[in-house]
């Protein structure tokens, strides 16, 4: 690995669905690789758009087709479709010493017939088997033009080894049983309507064989980067050939000038190739001078200037003078030890304990228990878990810990150490609105498989992580946007959009209240501020903490405020920690120090 260096990945290849890549069992490895460049390129925007997919499907992330929050950081995601040396081109075509005697020699042979070249690899997605059996349903279709018609075919073997693979076998019988029945229908002994050659071709008489046909057919059903089409424009530039080009072709969406066709739908594609042989020379030179301009000015050149420009653009936008440092240990120690009076505030889900599907699975390990248990023993320790958890839930996992500190839904409750008894510090609020809500959230329950309502004493919560991951987003926009337009118009609450639910709450309540509460109550019961405070969240809600410590008057050097997620998550927070096992060993790392 090489740490602190910044990456761009592109793949001129397609990217499966989520349907494809969920049966892989390394499909989160090879996911989270990917993740670990800043910008990510993809040849065709239904490829980002898998790839979008997966990351929300397979691995939970958020995204949209600008990119995906990955791990507390915004990865880049963009379409470069890619082109061809143009220049090269043109040089091996028009150029080269030979090449028009080669040209000339192929249509003198092919006098009075139409051409139309092929060139592909012999592999099931390339579709050669489909453009045969389209080619064979066109000369049925069309008698006019048996005889005056050719199909020049070329496939390169996949496999340089002796024996080929058995994909490749099975797809070369199949071609073979094609081209015989194709020429003994309509064919004669002097001449066959299709011409396949089976072997590499030196790029003289590659070229040669795209100027000198009438139109280029390529039937691919899944692809990436298809040179042929674009090599073949520009091997057109006298005599204007039509493209016929499969709308499953990564150049599809670039080349939009082009006659696309379902490769699957072997009438159609019949059909086209008659409407191409029809077209006018007016037709045609109208059509060629469209896709000669974009192949022509949108070259490997271009295209890796794009993508070079794009990237540098992204990475200045991620200053790093703004990126949060990695928590300072050995100065966290330090205050630490020469502290007399402590107040520690930590959120739960996704600090002290990973983030997972089900809420209710989130159970503190015995590990996190313990460390919890020693700090909080500590008399010169005050501890508080502030979450949006009910009470029911921390007092089963940690109302055991008498000397610990509690606040349930995000500060809508609180129970002080050594004490049983939860205070509602939301009794004297209207809750009508509470039916409202539970109405809103029961409509959308009910249209969204997987979802359930979580029912606590003030908030109500919308939890949509067993959803279709994106199903569940756009009907939690949607859900949103009907609270906002009714219910918060109405009532002083807000919605909260968490990690894969919706909370509504009260207003004038919330994380950042309460530990403004704690450091008021610590002064006034001890005569003095703590002289070491520890902060430690993840997502938006805990920024409020963050906030509330910011604009107290604590001295700057005795607070530390920590975000769990990448450095480059936008925060309030001073210093951050990656995951939830660095924050339990950082705490336990104080435990170690305590002094006796």
């Amino acid at each position: 690995m090489v740490p602190n260096i910044y990456i761009g990945f592109f793949l001129h290849a397609p990217f499966p669905s989520s349907e494809f890549m969920r049966c892989l069992s390394k499909r989160k490895d090879i996911l989270t690789g990917v993740l670990g460049a800043n910008m990510i390129g993809f040849q065709t925007f239904s490829y980002s758009r898998h790839f979008a997919s997966c990351c929300t499907r397979i691995l939970g992330f958020d995204s949209n087709y600008a990119g995906i929050d990955a791990y507390g950081a915004h990865v880049a995601v963009d379409v470069f479709p890619i082109g061809i040396d143009v220049d090269a081109v043109r040089k091996l075509a028009y150029e080269e010493p030979g090449i028009g005697e080669i040209v000339n020699s192929i249509r003198k042979q092919y006098h009075g017939k139409r051409i139309i070249i092929g060139r592909d690899r012999l592999d099931s997605v390339r579709g050669v088997t489909q453009k045969l059996m389209a080619f064979e349903t066109f000369l049925e279709r069309y008698p006019q033009w048996r005889n005056k018609v050719v199909l020049i075919q070329v496939t390169n073997p996949t496999s340089v080894e002796e024996e080929k693979e058995e994909s490749e076998a099975k797809i070369s019988s199949q071609m073979s049983h094609l081209v015989s029945t194709i020429n003994g229908r309509f064919g004669s002994l002097s001449f066959s309507p299709v011409q396949h050659y089976s072997r590499y071709l030196v790029p003289q008489e590659y070229f040669a064989l795209l100027r000198a046909a009438d139109i280029g057919l390529i039937t691919s059903v899944r692809d990436g980067m298809n040179t042929t089409s674009l090599e073949y424009v520009v091997c057109q530039h006298e005599n204007h050939g039509p493209l016929i080009l499969s709308e499953f072709s990564g150049t599809a969406g670039s080349l939009s000038s082009a006659i696309h066709i379902n490769p699957w739908d072997l009438g159609g594609v019949a059909d086209v190739i008659n409407q191409a042989l029809l077209m006018t020379p007016e037709e045609r030179e109208a059509q060629h001078s469209q896709l000669y301009k974009y192949v022509t000015t949108h070259t490997i050149i271009s295209w890796s200037d794009k993508y070079l420009k794009r990237l540098l653009t992204n990475l200045s936008s991620f200053d790093q003078s703004i990126a949060t440092p990695a928590l300072d240990k050995s100065r966290l120690l330090s205050q630490y030890r020469k502290s007399r009076g402590r107040l520690f505030m930590f959120d739960y889900d996704g600090t002290l304990t990973p983030i997972v599907k089900d809420p209710q699975a989130a159970i503190p390990s015995d590990r996190v228990l313990r460390t919890i248990k020693t700090l909080a023993a500590d008399r010169k320790n005050s501890v508080w878990i502030i979450s949006g958890r009910d009470q029911a839930f921390l007092d089963e996992w940690m109302g055991h810990i008498s000397e610990l500190g509690l606040s349930a839904e995000h500060g809508c409750f609180i129970r002080h150490p050594r004490n049983d008894d939860w205070e509602n510090l939301t009794e004297k609020s209207n809750m009508g609105w509470q039916k409202e809500v539970l109405e809103i959230f029961q409509h959308y329950t009910e249209r969204t498989q997987g979802s359930f309502i979580e029912r606590k004493r003030v908030a109500l919560t919308w939890h949509y992580r067993r959803a279709d991951p994106e199903y569940g987003t756009f009907q939690a926009t949607e859900c949103r946007k009907h609270l906002e337009n009714t219910v918060l118009k109405r009532w002083p609450v807000e919605v909260l959009s968490g990690k894969a639910n919706l909370e509504v709450r009260p207003t004038f309540i919330n994380k950042g209240s309460i530990a403004t509460r704690l450091v008021e109550e610590y002064k006034h019961g001890l005569g003095q501020d703590p002289d070491f405070v520890l902060c430690l969240g993840d997502d938006f809600t805990d920024e409020d903490m963050f906030r509330a410590l910011a604009n107290s008057s604590l001295p700057r050097d005795r607070v530390f405020s920590v975000t769990v997620g990448a450095s480059s998550k936008q925060t309030l927070a001073n210093w951050h920690l990656l995951e939830p096992a660095d924050v339990i060993a950082t705490i336990a790392l104080l435990n170690s120090k305590t002094s006796s």
